[in-house]
């Protein structure tokens, strides 16, 4: 197949957890054969970032990691949408794209044949209803959302009669378990401190259970206010800025445990969506410890998989469990990695596409591609 990927970068991850799952996604779908064209602005807020912060050394370094890869940046005064789509068999929109941009993409399909989908990824169904209302996807063959309460919101809002459950999943050519001579410290967190939508959790399964069991710790992220940062250094949590995404599992490797602590919307309005990073963890064979969220959809298996703390109390009873007990981090590790393997890789999403791309009749689609 012809794919054109619309997204916000494939280039830089700072504040952009969607970039695994592109990426690995792109990269599944190169290796079936399929002619993949990802377009992202020039201007995208998460390059001009990590490049004011780190220089163009950072985003080149991806290539390392991902040799098939390469976008395609454009200007969009300039973008000529005729000779992007005029031979295109599907076209994938995500959903941080300018509404003018989704808008037009819709308009040529009336003059193409290609079919077309909008991705959406984020919580702003509920928390920006507003803006998301605004996208004129009434051309488009339906929505691919990352969660089914997200897809239900789009067929109860009459935003598309058609839509999908499309999980994000872990790209398992690079996040996977590394070997290891021996551990850095005992916590690790990977996480950006965002719009002060966890802030209460951060402290209660974190900041203090790090500071109260004097744990030898390091979290990477990004947007960490002044405030944000001195709680860290009194908790004696050394804080280390942004980690390019690819170099998780390396990292993951040196430390005993990690955490997930998702942000409110999830938690409140967005049941079943556990979001990217503890896919990531899962997948490289680090014990995971949870703040509670529903799994609605059954992803993973509690208790087996990662364990859920309720509180500061149960954290720190669960942090003592994973640092004093070996046999129960080899069952909960070799539980969570089997789940990944079985059900939750970049491959599997790949295999969902192809199935609602023979629901759509996508023209060009290959059948001996599907694994």
């Amino acid at each position: 197949m012809n794919i054109v990927l619309f997204y916000h970068s494939l280039l830089s991850d700072w504040n952009h957890g969607n970039a695994h799952f592109l990426r690995g996604v792109a990269t599944e779908l190169i290796k079936r054969g399929n002619n993949v064209k990802i377009y992202e602005p020039k201007d995208a807020w998460s390059v001009q970032n990590l490049m004011a912060d780190y220089g163009v050394e950072a985003v080149n370094e991806l290539y390392t990691y991902y040799p098939l890869l390469s976008s395609i940046r454009y200007d969009p005064s300039t973008l000529d949408l005729d000779e992007v789509l005029k031979d295109a068999d599907l076209v994938l929109v995500h959903e941080w794209n300018d509404h003018a941009l989704v808008k037009s993409i819709g308009e040529k399909k009336k003059k193409y044949a290609f079919k077309l989908l909008f991705h959406d990824t984020h919580h702003r169904a509920v928390t920006e209803k507003q803006s998301m209302s605004a996208y004129d996807i009434s051309q488009y063959d339906g929505v691919l959302a990352f969660g089914g309460v997200i897809r239900d919101i789009y067929l109860k809002e009459k935003w598309t009669s058609k839509a999908w459950t499309w999980h994000e999943a872990a790209d398992t050519a690079i996040f996977h378990p590394v070997a290891h001579s021996g551990y850095d410290g005992d916590f690790v967190w990977v996480g950006n401190w965002g719009d002060e939508e966890r802030t209460k959790e951060l402290f209660e399964f974190i900041i203090e259970p790090v500071k109260e069991l004097g744990l030898k710790a390091k979290i990477y992220g990004v947007r960490y206010p002044d405030h944000a940062r001195e709680a860290l250094a009194e908790a004696g949590i050394e804080y280390a800025g942004w980690l390019p995404n690819f170099k998780a599992p390396e990292v993951f490797a040196k430390y005993r445990f990690t955490a997930h602590v998702p942000r409110g919307p999830y938690v409140k309005s967005l049941p079943g969506i556990p979001t990217i990073r503890p896919f990531e963890a899962m997948a490289c064979g680090i014990p995971l410890i949870s703040a509670p969220w529903n799994d609605t959809e059954n992803l993973f298996s509690p208790g087996k998989d990662f364990v859920f703390a309720k509180n500061k109390e149960e954290m720190k009873y669960w942090i003592e469990k994973v640092l004093t007990d070996d046999h129960f981090v080899k069952e909960i590790t070799d539980h969570a990695l089997e789940t990944i393997l079985a059900k939750h890789t970049c491959a599997h999403r790949t295999d969902e596409l192809y199935g609602i791309c023979e629901e759509l009749g996508v023209n060009n689609i290959n059948q001996n591609t599907l694994s």
